[in-house]
């Protein structure tokens, strides 16, 4: 890689903190709707977020319902893949998932700070995550697309549409494919979740020495 990074810090010092807050609430939501925040963090200081929700089909109350009131995203995803009734997967998306657990992992937001954006880094921390999180879960959901607008990059509709597909991209090339709408679904057994593991290793290994190449050449006298 011969191009100057033009990411803020050394990408390779990037760390994941993961956490997961419970009030003890002793209550049927609760023990379907698990909400999992990851920190991004560089030299302590946090540089993106990202939110996961662990939806448990077996316990507490019907997931259908525990996810239409818990937000607008989270019903779009139900409405997309489970069973209003039962509360389970319908019957077509069960049909495509191998019995490995019983929960749904939801990724609900991932988003960095300015400076960190464009290199790839979003889907490269988001298959960390997904790795440490899917235990238990026959399939991974996720609604690709622009949450934060805070910086004012996206002033035209044609640069809007090449930002969400440039994300979309991203998620398709760790292998969530389109299910319904603008629901996209990941079995957690994917051979294809695996092997790009490894590719967007190597990616976030090249970038930090792409960092470390551009940081000693302004050094140099």
């Amino acid at each position: 890689m011969n191009e100057p990074s033009t990411l803020p810090g050394d990408p390779s010092e990037l760390r994941l903190r993961i956490s997961y807050f419970d009030d003890l609430g002793d209550t049927p939501q609760a023990d379907t709707l698990e909400r999992w925040d990851v920190a991004i963090l560089h030299d302590e200081a946090e540089v993106g977020m990202m939110t996961f929700y662990r939806v448990h089909l077996d316990r507490g109350r019907n997931a259908f319902r525990a996810m239409e009131e818990e937000s607008e995203e989270l019903y779009e995803t139900a409405q997309a893949l489970l069973d209003p009734e039962t509360g389970n997967f319908t019957e077509d998306v069960g049909g495509q998932l191998e019995y490995v657990g019983s929960a749904l992992l939801v990724i609900d937001r991932v988003t960095l700070d300015a400076p960190w954006r464009g290199h790839g880094l979003g889907a490269i921390l988001a298959t960390e995550a997904i790795h440490r999180l899917m235990a238990g879960c026959r399939a991974v959901a996720c609604s690709p697309g622009i949450t934060d607008l805070s910086d004012g990059r996206l002033r035209t509709r044609a640069e809007w549409d090449r930002v969400n597909s440039k994300v979309t991209r991203g998620w398709e090339r760790i292998g969530f494919r389109l299910y319904q709408g603008t629901v996209y679904l990941l079995s957690s057994t994917s051979l294809e979740l695996e092997e790009q593991r490894g590719a967007l290793r190597a990616r976030f290994a090249e970038l930090g020495a792409s960092w470390r190449i551009s940081q000693a050449r302004c050094t140099s006298p």
